[in-house]
C-alpha cells in the first residue's frame, strides 16, 4: 500500500488524551484508581440528566433533531441570548472546527497561545493554514505580543479564559483594551469551558460584544457540559457568536452532529440548578483545601480559577507522575507544555483529595523531592 497524505496532514501530532483508569489498573495492577488528570467533574452527572437520557434510549432507532431545537433555545436561555446566536458541536471541539473551516484557508493565519488547548494549532494544520504562537507572560495571555503579531493575513485568535493550564484570567478591562486594538476583520475566540467557575464579576461580558459589534472585531465564546455539568461523556459544547457569524458555521455543520441522549441529557443538566450549584461549591472548597496542603507539603500551588490548578513539585514531574501510577493516583506532567516542574490536577471530591495528597507526600518523599524543598 501507498499513501500520499499532503505534509500538513502528515505533520500532525495526535493529540494525547490523559490515561484511562482502567488502563492503569490493567498495566500497574492497582484497584481503586483515581483520575485527577482531565479536569472532569469528580461529581458525576445531574441524575436528571441520567434519567432523561435513559428515558431517550428506546428511540436510538430513530435520528436526533437535526436541529437541536429543543436544546439550542434551552441553551440560549440559560446564557442569555437569542437562539439563533448558539452554535452547538459535538463537544466544544467541535465548534472550534467549524470556526476554522468556515474562516481559514491555505496560508490563513490563526494566532494562539502556549501553552494552551493543543487542538486549535491542530484544526489549523488539517486546513493548510499557518499557526502564529504567542507564549504566555507570566503564565497569563500576552495580549499585547498577540496584538502586535496581527497581520491582514490573520484569521482568527483563540484566546481561553481561564487559560488551561495555568489557570490565570485576564480581566474584563484588560480585554476590552485588547479587543478595540484590533482590526475588525479578525474574529476573537474565547474559549471559556472553565467559565462556570469564574467567579460571575470577574467574567467577560460576552454578551455584550456580541450585541454590540459595530466598533469591534466578532467575539465568540465557548462553552461547554463537559465540566460543571459532569457530561464530558457526551460530548455537548457550544459557542455564543452573532448571528451573521452563527449562519456561516451552520453551513459547515453536519446535520445531526449531536445525538440523541446528548440533547435530552444536556438539556435536563440545565435544569438541575442544584447539582450546578453543589459542583461549584465542592469545587471552590476542594480548591482552597488543596491548595492548602500541597503548599504545606513543600510545593507550590498557583492560583486559579477553574476547576483545576498547577502545583510547583520542585523535582522532574514526569516521575512523580510515574510514581503516583503506581499509587492508583493518574495526574498530568507538564513537562510537554514546558513546566518541566509542574504537574496539573483537578479537584476532586473529598476523598480524592486526601488520597492524592497522601500519595504526593509519599512520592515526594521516594524521589528526594521533599529534601529539595
Amino acid at each position: 500500500m501507498q499513501l500520499s497524505a499532503p505534509q500538513h496532514i502528515a505533520a500532525i501530532v495526535p493529540y494525547p488524551p490523559g490515561k484511562p483508569m482502567d488502563e492503569l489498573e490493567r498495566e500497574y495492577g492497582v484497584t481503586n484508581a483515581i483520575k485527577l488528570a482531565s479536569n472532569e467533574n469528580p461529581w458525576g452527572p445531574s441524575p436528571k440528566a441520567v434519567a432523561a437520557i435513559a428515558q431517550m434510549l428506546s428511540n436510538l432507532h430513530r435520528y436526533p433533531d437535526g436541529s437541536s431545537y429543543a436544546l439550542t433555545r434551552g441553551v440560549a436561555q440559560w446564557v442569555g441570548c437569542a437562539p439563533e446566536e448558539i452554535v452547538l458541536g459535538n463537544g466544544s471541539n467541535e465548534v472550534i472546527e467549524f470556526l476554522v473551516k468556515a474562516f481559514v484557508g491555505t496560508g490563513d493565519r490563526v494566532i494562539t497561545s502556549h501553552p494552551s488547548f493543543l487542538m486549535y494549532q491542530k484544526f489549523v494544520q488539517v486546513r493548510g493554514g499557518e499557526n502564529v504562537v504567542i507564549d504566555l507572560k507570566a503564565m497569563r495571555h500576552d495580549l499585547e505580543a498577540i496584538a502586535t503579531a496581527v497581520t491582514d493575513r490573520t484569521r482568527l485568535i483563540f484566546i481561553d479564559n481561564p487559560n488551561n493550564p495555568t489557570g490565570t484570567l485576564i480581566s474584563s478591562g484588560e480585554f476590552d483594551r485588547f479587543l478595540r486594538s484590533l482590526p475588525q476583520s479578525v474574529i476573537v475566540v474565547v474559549d471559556e469551558a472553565y467559565v462556570d467557575f469564574v467567579d460571575t464579576a470577574e467574567r467577560i461580558d460576552i454578551l455584550g460584544y456580541i450585541a454590540n459589534c459595530d466598533d469591534v472585531p466578532a467575539v465568540v465564546s465557548l462553552r461547554t457540559f463537559s465540566k460543571a455539568f459532569g457530561l464530558a461523556g457526551l460530548r455537548v459544547g457550544f459557542g455564543i457568536m452573532h448571528r451573521e457569524v452563527a449562519s456561516l458555521l451552520h453551513r459547515v455543520r453536519q446535520p445531526f452532529n449531536v445525538n440523541l441522549p446528548a440533547q435530552a441529557g444536556a438539556l435536563a443538566a440545565l435544569e438541575d440548578i442544584d447539582h450546578y450549584q453543589r459542583t461549584l461549591t465542592g469545587t471552590a472548597e476542594g480548591r482552597k483545601w488543596l491548595s492548602a496542603e500541597v503548599t504545606r507539603l513543600g510545593c507550590t500551588a498557583y492560583p486559579s480559577h477553574t476547576n483545576f490548578f498547577l502545583i510547583d513539585v520542585k523535582g522532574d514531574a514526569t516521575r512523580l507522575y510515574e510514581a503516583m501510577l503506581y499509587k492508583g493516583v493518574i495526574v498530568r506532567s507538564m513537562k510537554a507544555y514546558g513546566y518541566p516542574q509542574y504537574i496539573r490536577i483537578t479537584v476532586g471530591t473529598a476523598a480524592e483529595n486526601e488520597r492524592f495528597v497522601g500519595a504526593l507526600a509519599d512520592c515526594r518523599r521516594d524521589l528526594g523531592y521533599a529534601d529539595a524543598a
